[in-house]
């Protein structure tokens, strides 16, 4: 694996459209056309939603709309999913949706799938009814909407209109080993979701790379390691617009989710030890700083894990801070490029 610097790597968005306390979903979608904008003007790469259902606090449920809306308002930015919970559909109405977005926006759509169910059990079963099960078929599914979007499909009796012979991307999702074997095995790129699921992303994507054979999708392992990012002027900044998503990550670990809550100067009014240190191992791989605190951090971890791209999410309170803690990050990888440019500039000069 060739060491990896920062003006390597791509950089995206990950939004899970979170509704913040005091507002409601109309709120949250208008919010989130708003960053699209923002960030397509900053040079990211693409910008993802991911599908979960019943969360009070999380308004990504109809995802290939949202999709759709933001694709519809940006330009240039790649749109997709982060991803599509594949048990959850039929691949056949799958690929209609994404063969429908990528027809009116060609060459822009992003097709991450999962195989968890992004919701509670009990959700699950209201969602796949009969098809409760069905996450023991995901590697044959993933399979049939690649058959769904080929050419070649053209003479079977099924087939996906809009969608196929339409180039979409695929892209694996996943949390697990399970899923780099999969991703290896198909020669597809591998998102890992390293922003809630840290314990297995170093071994997940060694596995993946370890295994990975070349497709016509794809000839070498490509790996997008997904973040949580909250960046600010100063560490200190940084640090107080953090507690909100500390407050977030208390609600998935005690399953009493609330609204996105505004930061507190203080946790240790908020939390316990326990949940301290399970929030704690869950934002593992979390960039929380200034400029110079991240662009270190982030050094060091491009360097460990060699990943192409990073994702970032940010449960930030106040939108222009959510807004500024994107430029902030973008910044970062475009200041290591300028200073690249400069250098082969001086060597040219020498030369």
């Amino acid at each position: 694996m060739a060491k990896k610097q920062l003006k390597d790597i791509k950089y995206s968005v990950l939004d899970l459209a979170t509704v913040i306390e005091g507002q409601t979903p109309i709120d949250t979608f208008k919010k989130s056309l708003t960053l699209a904008k923002h960030v397509e003007k900053l040079g990211y790469t693409r910008y993802w939603f991911a599908e979960h259902h019943n969360m009070v606090n999380v308004a990504s449920s109809a995802t290939a709309v949202l999709i759709g809306y933001i694709a519809g308002g940006t330009s240039t930015i790649r749109v997709g999913s982060g991803g599509i919970m594949l048990p959850n559909h039929s691949p056949l109405i799958v690929a209609e949706q994404f063969g429908t977005l990528a027809s009116i926006y060609p060459g822009r759509i992003d097709l991450g799938l999962g195989r968890a169910p992004g919701t509670d059990q009990l959700t699950a079963k209201a969602i796949r009814g009969e098809n409760f099960n069905s996450a023991h078929y995901f590697p044959q599914d993933v399979k049939t909407l690649q058959t769904l979007f080929s050419a070649e499909n053209s003479t079977n009796e099924v087939r996906a209109i809009p969608g196929e012979g339409l180039d979409i991307p695929i892209w694996i999702l996943g949390s697990s080993h399970d899923s780099a074997r999969l991703a290896a095995a198909m020669g597809l790129p591998y998102a890992f979701a390293s922003h809630f699921a840290p314990a297995h992303f170093l071994t997940a994507i060694q596995i993946y790379r370890d295994n990975f054979q070349p497709s016509e999708h794809l000839k070498t392992p490509y790996v997008l390691a997904c973040v949580n990012v909250v960046a600010a002027d100063t560490n200190e900044e940084a640090d107080f617009l953090s507690t909100s998503v500390k407050q977030f990550f208390m609600g998935v670990i005690t399953g009493k989710r609330r609204l996105l809550q505004p930061p507190v100067e203080n946790m240790e009014d908020v939390w316990d030890i326990y949940e301290e240190q399970a929030v704690n191992q869950m934002l593992a791989y979390s960039f929380i700083g200034g400029p110079e605190r991240i662009q270190r951090d982030l050094a060091v971890f491009i360097a460990k894990t060699g990943v192409d791209e990073v994702m970032a999410t940010s449960h930030i309170f106040d939108e222009q801070a959510r807004l500024h803690s994107y430029e902030v990050f973008a910044n970062i990888f475009k200041q290591e490029q300028l200073m690249q440019d400069f250098s082969n500039q001086n060597e040219s000069v020498r030369q």
